[in-house]
């Protein structure tokens, strides 16, 4: 049933951040919706309603392109079906700390101040002429003319397009590509967490889920690599139990094949606040998305290995297990009965080498 509709899709669980990007999916196909084929150039192209709603980066290169977009950072979709983005109310030329949802036709209204403008500790803008946007169009305003700020300048792309820093200085077509690669990282069995981050990978890997934050302040009691215990020491009554147990997936086969396990990061005596990350979950390290490793690059030709996009690794690399990986298969194999009984399962299958059985 559930895979009846073109717009029910089985989970893409290669890694945190591909699951989070694709509950956040946006689509223009499906019932009620377009066809690829019948879809122009003026559907699928950036349009300056999707500023702080819908990602201008990340979408797929092939013939969906346009069609399939992504929710950006802070948007949401309100009870009519719009989406909304967040902006800070100006009161007077004084930028105030009251957050107002807009749709795109409500922002149109108004002139909305970027979020790198530069305002002082009483939260008055400092220059008297201000980037600003109203009805689509770039304008310079003075601070009175102002209604709102936006809240933050990744407001405008998708979570994938936020992890990538220095977003501002790269081509947006590179752009695209390595927020949609970084949806295809596998877990690794040493993850490293970025030396150059954002700041968005604790927020990725806590809120898709994989990293298991504390629910209550307390004390561990108990860790092994099954499940964590925690004694709380605040907010327990008679109606709520006084220890919280975390039980750690080990070794799980994801819809991709890769593998799910949770590694618990506290000892016996630790303090937990709430909220704290107690166990690291599939490509995260300390409570950090970690898709891949800080490894030594040097860009430079090297005997023509390098043409093009080939790359050279160390041997270290592949003996170290820098970049290793667990998959996990699942086969499935039928017994049948038979007019001549039931059938068997085994290895011993006639007239096939060795080499083919060795695995069985």
């Amino acid at each position: 049933f559930f895979g009846s509709s073109q717009l029910s899709q089985f989970m893409d669980q290669t890694n945190p951040l591909s699951e989070v990007t694709h509950k956040r999916r946006l689509s223009a196909l499906g019932p009620g919706g377009l066809t690829r084929e019948r879809a122009g150039f003026e559907v699928r192209d950036v349009h300056p309603t999707h500023y702080g709603r819908i990602c201008p980066i990340e979408t797929p290169e092939g013939p969906n392109i346009g069609l399939i977009n992504s929710l950006a950072t802070y948007a949401r979709v309100n009870q009519y079906g719009f989406i909304e983005s967040p902006y800070r109310k100006v009161v007077s030329g004084r930028v105030s700390d009251e957050v107002v949802y807009l749709s795109a036709m409500e922002e149109g209204r108004y002139t909305v101040a970027q979020a790198n403008a530069e305002i002082d500790a009483k939260g008055k803008f400092v220059s008297e002429l201000v980037q600003c946007r109203k009805g689509g169009e770039y304008i310079l305003g003075r601070p009175e003319t102002i209604d709102f700020v936006d809240v933050s300048p990744k407001q405008i792309v998708s979570v994938a397009a936020a992890l990538i820093p220095f977003l501002e200085n790269d081509d947006a077509n590179r752009a695209l590509m390595g927020s949609n690669m970084q949806r295809q990282a596998v877990p690794l069995i040493q993850a490293e967490a970025p030396l150059v981050g954002t700041g968005m990978e604790e927020v990725v890997a806590r809120d898709s889920g994989v990293a298991i934050a504390a629910r209550r302040t307390g004390i561990v009691d108990q860790v092994d690599a099954m499940r964590i215990v925690v004694r709380a020491t605040e907010d327990f009554g008679a109606d709520r139990p006084a220890v919280d147990i975390y039980n750690l997936l080990k070794f799980q086969r994801s819809n991709q094949s890769t593998c799910i396990t949770q590694k618990p990061l506290v000892k016996v005596g630790d303090q937990v606040k709430k909220g704290d990350i107690v166990a690291d979950g599939p490509s995260t390290r300390d409570g950090e998305l970690a898709l891949g490793r800080n490894v030594l690059v040097a860009f430079m030709p090297w005997n023509g290995y390098n043409f093009e996009d080939s790359i050279l690794l160390s041997e270290r690399i592949v003996r170290d297990d820098v970049f290793t990986s667990i998959h996990i298969e699942e086969f499935e194999v039928m017994a049948r009965d038979t007019k001549l009984g039931q059938e068997e399962i085994t290895r011993d299958i006639p007239n096939v080498g060795e080499e083919a059985l060795k695995n069985l």
